[in-house]
């Protein structure tokens, strides 16, 4: 199992940050999805990628607005997600990220901790400008 962890700081207030990260409505944002697919038991959703390939996530923690958590499934991993947000001021949060991931495909597994480290980087990136850009002044 590879396990990745990403920390970030934000100039924005906690509620914002959980309402980007959490919402399984704007993905505009996010580059690496063309759209996210809420089932009937809305602790489940398939995220697209822009190629259409689906992973499949479960919602196991939604402690708003401090601690989210899921697993994720789709034909290469599978896995858990969790995701801490701590108020460092009223306008400065910090999250930590950890990713705990299998690789289904023998000849993935040396390749599966640096792809997480560049998905994590990439999603906080994208998350920042975000943030920055809709910030309300």
């Amino acid at each position: 199992m590879a396990t990745t962890r990403i920390e970030a700081i934000f100039n924005e207030n906690i509620e914002r940050v959980w309402e980007v990260v959490t919402s399984l409505s704007n993905v505009k944002w996010r580059s690496d999805l063309s759209k996210i697919e809420v089932l009937d038991d809305p602790t489940i959703f398939i995220e697209y990628t822009k190629q259409g390939f689906p992973t499949k996530f479960t919602i196991t923690a939604f402690v708003a607005p401090r601690f989210y958590a899921f697993t994720m499934e789709n034909d290469n991993i599978s896995g858990k997600w969790t995701g801490e947000f701590q108020q460092l001021t009223d306008q400065q949060t910090k999250i930590v990220f950890t990713e705990d991931v299998l690789a289904k495909k023998f000849y993935m597994k040396p390749f599966v901790k640096s792809y997480l480290k560049k998905q994590q980087q990439t999603y906080v990136h994208y998350l920042a400008a975000y943030l920055e850009k809709t910030t309300k002044v």
